[in-house]
């Protein structure tokens, strides 16, 4: 079938791998922030921001439902978070939060990763210095100023605005992030791109070699796709 027909084929699969990743990312956190409360989410503060966070995600509805419906269960799972920290391709620093059933496995798995796709896994603090927990919300728009005003009159502690390429970046302590939402959504704002609490880097590293920014996705894809792995932060910037 040709050359042509290989590349869709595995462009596809890896589309469909990272989709069942995302799906299982999602299913665990959705079922453990239930679980640790009431599985109503107007009840649930916890729960609610989970749901936002993968809102514009695609999360099929009947994944949400199976994972809220499963907590209220007996027994079930009991996932055990972990974070893993070091350097990727580029000298870029990564840290990788993992949400396992098997503690031991998960560790093992993301440093075989590292090992095997251009990395080295460094010690607790190695990387993780440079990095600082916000609440951020991203949205199409254009009016930072507007913005800011909005959010300071609403009393939030704004800690950075910025805009790039008709996208805002909102970022606030992390306990003033539901504040923020309702703010915004209160100012008729809700089309929310990013919406979660994140780690940010203070420094960034900028990818510009070809090979090197192959190798670094080929490393980060690597870590997304594995079921032990929640999420990955870097300071990495590609620049093409």
């Amino acid at each position: 079938m040709g050359r042509a027909h290989e590349v869709r084929a595995a462009s596809m699969a890896a589309t469909a791998k990272k989709k069942s990743a995302l799906y299982m990312k999602a299913s665990k956190e959705i079922y453990m922030a239930a679980k640790g409360g009431d599985p109503d989410p107007k009840n649930n503060l916890a729960l609610r921001a989970v749901l936002e966070k993968y809102k514009g995600q695609s999360i099929p509805r009947d994944v949400i439902k199976r994972a809220i419906e499963k907590s209220t269960g007996a027994g079930g799972e009991n996932y055990i978070a972990g974070r893993y920290e070091g350097f990727g391709p580029g000298n870029s620093m990564i840290i990788v939060d993992t949400l396992a059933d098997n503690e031991k496995r998960a560790f093992t798995s993301v440093r075989t990763i590292f090992n095997h796709k251009g990395g080295k896994i460094g010690n607790s603090g190695s990387v993780s210095y440079n990095f600082h927990r916000y609440g951020e919300i991203d949205f199409d728009g254009e009016n930072v100023d507007e913005i800011t005003e909005m959010l300071i009159l609403g009393d939030i502690d704004v800690k950075n605005i910025t805009l790039e390429d008709g996208i805002i970046t909102v970022l606030v302590a992390p306990e003033e992030l539901s504040k923020t939402e309702d703010t915004l959504k209160e100012n008729g704002i809700d089309n929310f791109i990013v919406d979660e609490v994140t780690l940010v880097p203070d420094l960034k590293v900028e990818l510009k070699d070809p090979e090197e920014i192959q190798k670094y996705r080929n490393f980060v894809d690597a870590l997304e796709e594995n079921d032990d792995v929640q999420t990955v932060y870097s300071n990495a910037v590609i620049i093409e």
